[in-house]
């Protein structure tokens, strides 16, 4: 018998590279593809027994592989976590779970689905297995009209091994072990392991650490060091989480009618959930801050207060997701801020503007930073401004300012 390897095609724009195909032909090719099987399985001569098996009964060395195969997945469901297993049986109506018997009891198309909505199997991993069981179950009942081709066999034994038996059981990240970081009696990152162990953990434990995050940040009765690392925590985990999952973390804590608080605020945007939010609740939140911007006021006299106010803004994003229709009001508080004003009086001589030294670099900051695309043409709009046009008139100081404003928005 003959068994093709394919080796792995490239895929440049819409065209598949030519893929180099290989026979595998006798003992040594079948060696090739059995040596990739983990150790575990090794010792228990499942390889002996298929090679024993395959000159003389292909049909009963796929059944053999294939067996191993599923008995592995549920091996690893159970190192997974029964937990995981029981909630992904449930919200898919299979049937409950509550020990590592009701696992072995499966029968095979469940074991496939509940391993694939474990996050134990991908997307196309859980369809090219599907495809092995059907393939095995022709064998099983081989007959005149249907014989096994090497074709088969191969698929079997290439996606048996691939998908399952060459990889190790994962034991997926704990809430109880994030619980434990976030609880230290100090300010912590989170380790690349523990990221790594996230990323690869299904979509219900990253459904319940990232629940369980945002609780404890928005929890006030939390004390602030916990409330802190969770809110950091946050924003590390938030690359490699599901979309789903932020989707619904979105309606599940901010899916209210009740307005924005800056502390939700604060916490939608670490978690990336701000895309995700109704816009009439975004444009109040908005409308609100900019309402607090305005009666603290630009001037260098209100400098005390600016840190916190653009600290704050800067924590939801600076004007990322900022409504278009408040945009223009928002760059010219913050241009005001930036300029500042003629000196005058005892300081004029050593400094020829006013301006307030905790408001003015993060204004600047958060201008060079907002990717809106109509902000160069706001600015010179603001150019023209009459409150900011006199300002720059008064003193040169002040327009360089503005000039300065400008070329940092160019540059970045």
């Amino acid at each position: 018998m003959i068994i093709f390897v394919l080796e792995e095609s490239e895929m440049t724009g819409n065209e598949i590279v030519k893929t180099k195909v290989t026979p595998l032909a006798g003992p040594s090719g079948m060696k090739l593809l059995l040596s990739q099987i983990r150790p575990a399985w090794k010792s228990k001569r499942l390889i002996e027994r298929v090679e024993a098996l395959m000159s003389v009964d292909p049909s009963s060395a796929c059944q053999r592989i294939f067996n191993a195969a599923i008995h592995d997945l549920k091996e690893k469901i159970v190192v997974a976590g029964l937990d995981i297993a029981a909630q992904a049986a449930v919200e898919n109506k299979m049937p409950a779970i509550t020990k590592a018997e009701d696992i072995e009891n499966l029968d095979v198309t469940r074991t496939i689905g509940l391993a694939y909505h474990m996050g134990l199997l991908t997307h196309p991993e859980w369809r090219r297995f599907m495809r092995v069981y059907d393939i095995r179950r022709d064998l099983e009942h081989e007959d005149d009209q249907y014989e096994a081709t090497p074709e088969d066999c191969f698929y079997i034994f290439k996606t048996s091994i691939d998908v399952v038996l060459s990889k190790d059981p994962v034991e997926i990240i704990k809430l109880q072990d994030v619980k434990a970081i976030i609880e230290q009696p100090s300010p912590v990152t989170l380790s690349l392991t523990v990221l790594d162990d996230y990323k690869c953990a299904p979509i219900p434990r990253q459904k319940e650490i990232f629940y369980f995050l945002i609780s404890v940040s928005l929890n006030t009765n939390t004390p602030d060091l916990v409330r802190q690392n969770s809110y950091k925590s946050l924003g590390e985990l938030r690359e490699t989480t599901s979309s789903q999952v932020i989707i619904e973390a979105s309606n599940k804590f901010f899916g209210n009618r009740n307005p924005l608080s800056e502390t939700e605020a604060r916490v939608a945007f670490k978690a990336g959930i701000f895309p995700y939010l109704k816009q009439t609740k975004v444009m109040d939140f908005f409308k609100s801050y900019l309402s607090n911007m305005q009666k603290i006021g630009y001037s260098f006299q209100s400098h005390k207060e600016h840190g916190e106010l653009l600290s704050g803004l800067q924590e939801i994003g600076g004007l990322e997701f900022c409504p278009e229709e408040l945009l223009p009001e928002y760059l010219r508080w913050l241009v005001l801020c930036y300029i500042g004003e003629r000196s005058y009086g005892q300081f004029a001589r050593s400094s020829k503007a006013f301006y307030s030294y905790a408001g003015a670099p993060l204004a600047l900051e958060i201008m060079k930073t907002c990717r809106h695309d109509k902000i160069p043409e706001l600015m010179e709009k603001l150019r023209k401004n009459k409150e900011i046009k006199a300002a720059c008139a008064e003193a040169n100081a002040v327009a360089r300012r503005f000039e300065d404003i400008v070329d940092a928005i160019g540059e970045s």
